[in-house]
C-alpha cells in the first residue's frame, strides 16, 4: 500500500488539512505540538482497559485503587471507608480471610474489576457517566452491590468521572456541575474537626466531633487559615489546661484530651475561638454519633469509660434539653445525628424545634429511601453526604438532588478510613454542596481535600464564590 492510499483508507488527507488549517489560524510557533493536539482531539475517547489494585487507607487498612485507561491517558481513583456499615447502605466487599489483613482484604472487589467490571466497560465514552455506572449496576444484580462490592464499582465510576472531564477538557468540578445540571459551583465553608472523641479517639468524651466552620470568611482562603489557626490556638489552650499528653489526635485529625463532659470541650473550643480574634464570623458544629451509646432507649455518656459506664445514663428527653442549653450556650449552628438511627420520634421533635440544623447521618446512611422517609416525616433537614454508601457517582448526584428539593443542607463528607484522592474537594463544589467535611487541618488525606479546595479557587479567580454566611443554601 502506498503513502496516498493509506491516507485515503483512513480519511487522513483531510484530517491533516484541518490541523494545519487550524495551526495557520492560530499563529501558533510550534506548529507540530499544534497539529499533534489537534488530531488527538479529533478521536473520541473510549475506556481501553480498567486496572484495580489493593493498597492501605489512613488507618492501614486495605482499600480499592483503580487505574481507569482510555486511549488518551489514565486516570486514577481510591476510595475510603468508615468504621462501620449500617445495614442500609451498599455493601462494602470484604474478604473475610482473618489470616490475611484480619479480614479486611479488598482481593475479592479488585478481581471483580479485573475480570468482570474491565471487560463491560471497554469501549465505553468516558463521558457518559450515567450509562457506565447503569452498566456496572446491571452487572452486579443486586440491591446494595454487595455482588461485586461498592468499593469496586465506586471506584471506577470516579475514575471515569475523572477521565470524563479530562476528554470535555474541563476541571473535574466543573464536570460534576455539567453531570448534575448546576450552573454555580460553589466553594463549601470547611468544618474543621478540632476534637475527637467517641469511635474516633481513645478519649472519654462521648460525642465523636465538634467541629468549627468559619462561615464569615469571605472566601475559602481565608477560611482555611481561620481554621487552622483554631486549631493551633486550641492545642495551646489544652496545653495550658492539661499538658502536652492530652494534645493526641484522633483518626480524623481532632484532638482528644481525656476529658468527658460536653461542657469542658466546648469551653476548650470556644476560648480557641476567642484567642483568634474571629469570634463571630466562626460557629460550631457537633457529631454526636448517639447510636454509638445508645443502650436500649438511653444514652450512657460515659460508655467510653468502662470503670463508669452505666453511670451517667439520660433519656431521650434528657438529651434534648441538654442540646436546647447548649444551643443557648455556644455558637452551634449544627448537631449530626442528636439521637440513635432509629429513633425517629425524638429526632423528629428536635428538628421541629428550630434550634440549628439537625443533619442525618446514620440516621440516613445517604441512602434515597430513608432520606425520602426523612423527608416525609421532617425528621432532620440537612443530609450528611458519603459516597461509599452510594456506590456510584451518578446515584450520589440524584441523592444530593433530592434533598435539595427539600430545601435541606448538605455536607459532603470524608470517611475515617481516608486516602489521597481529593475527589469529594471537586464533587463539593461542582454539586454546591454548601459544606465539606474532611477532619482537622492536619494529617495528610484530609489535608489534601481542603488543599485542592484552595487549588479550584485560585483556578476560577473573580469567578470564585465562597458559601460563607449561606452554607445552607
Amino acid at each position: 500500500m502506498s503513502v496516498q492510499e493509506y491516507l485515503d483508507k483512513h480519511l487522513l488527507s483531510r484530517k491533516l488539512e484541518d490541523a494545519v488549517n487550524a495551526a495557520v489560524r492560530a499563529k501558533t510557533s510550534d506548529p507540530v505540538l499544534f497539529i499533534s493536539n489537534h488530531m488527538r482531539k479529533a478521536v473520541q475517547s473510549v475506556i481501553t482497559k480498567v486496572k484495580a489494585r489493593q493498597i492501605l487507607d489512613s488507618r492501614g487498612i486495605p482499600t480499592v485503587e483503580v487505574d481507569l485507561h482510555t486511549n488518551k491517558g489514565v486516570f486514577r481513583a481510591s476510595v475510603p471507608s468508615g468504621n462501620s456499615t449500617g445495614m442500609y447502605e451498599a455493601v462494602e466487599l470484604r474478604d473475610g480471610d482473618k489470616g490475611v489483613y484480619l479480614g479486611n482484604g479488598v482481593a475479592k472487589a479488585v478481581k471483580n474489576i479485573n475480570d468482570k467490571i474491565s471487560e463491560a466497560l471497554v469501549g465505553m465514552d468516558p463521558t457518559l457517566q450515567s450509562q457506565i455506572d447503569q452498566a456496572m449496576i446491571d452487572l452486579d444484580k443486586t440491591e446494595k452491590k454487595g455482588e461485586l462490592g461498592a468499593n469496586a464499582i465506586l471506584a471506577v465510576s470516579i475514575a471515569a468521572c475523572k477521565a470524563g472531564a479530562a476528554e470535555k477538557e474541563v476541571p473535574l468540578y466543573k464536570h460534576i456541575a455539567d453531570l448534575s445540571g448546576k450552573t454555580n459551583p460553589t466553594l463549601p465553608v470547611p468544618a474543621f474537626t478540632v476534637i475527637s472523641g467517641g469511635k474516633h479517639a481513645g478519649s472519654t468524651l462521648a460525642i465523636q466531633e465538634i467541629m468549627v466552620l468559619p462561615i464569615g470568611a469571605s472566601k475559602f482562603e481565608e477560611a482555611l487559615r481561620m481554621g487552622t489557626e483554631t486549631y493551633h490556638h486550641l492545642k495551646a489552650v489544652i496545653t495550658e489546661k492539661s499538658g502536652a499528653h492530652n494534645c493526641n489526635v484522633g483518626e480524623d485529625g481532632g484532638y482528644a484530651p481525656n476529658i468527658s463532659s460536653f461542657r469542658e470541650a466546648l469551653d476548650l473550643v470556644k476560648e480557641a475561638i476567642s484567642r483568634t480574634g474571629y469570634n463571630d464570623k466562626i460557629k460550631i458544629a457537633l457529631d454526636v454519633a448517639a447510636t454509638n451509646f445508645c443502650i436500649g432507649k438511653r444514652y450512657d455518656l460515659d460508655f467510653q469509660s468502662p470503670q463508669k459506664s452505666g453511670q451517667n445514663f439520660k433519656s431521650a428527653e434528657d438529651m434534648i434539653q441538654l442540646y436546647k442549653e447548649l444551643c443557648s450556650e455556644y455558637p452551634i449552628v449544627s448537631i449530626e445525628d442528636p439521637f440513635d438511627k432509629e429513633d425517629w420520634e425524638h429526632i423528629k421533635y428536635i428538628s421541629n424545634l428550630g434550634i440549628c440544623q439537625i443533619v442525618g447521618d446514620d440516621l440516613l446512611m445517604s441512602n434515597a429511601k430513608r432520606i425520602e422517609k426523612a423527608i416525609t416525616e421532617s425528621a432532620c433537614n440537612a443530609l450528611l453526604l458519603k459516597v461509599n454508601q452510594v456506590g456510584t457517582v451518578t446515584e450520589v448526584i440524584d441523592v444530593v438532588k433530592q434533598a435539595k428539593e427539600a430545601h435541606w443542607g448538605v455536607i459532603t463528607s470524608h470517611r475515617c478510613g481516608e486516602t489521597i484522592d481529593s475527589f469529594i474537594a471537586d464533587l463539593s463544589v461542582g454539586l454546591a454542596s454548601g459544606v465539606i467535611k474532611s477532619g482537622a487541618p492536619c494529617r495528610g488525606e484530609r489535608l489534601e481535600k481542603y488543599n485542592q479546595l484552595l487549588r479550584i479557587e485560585e483556578e476560577l479567580g473573580d469567578h470564585a464564590v465562597y458559601a460563607g454566611e449561606d452554607w445552607r443554601q
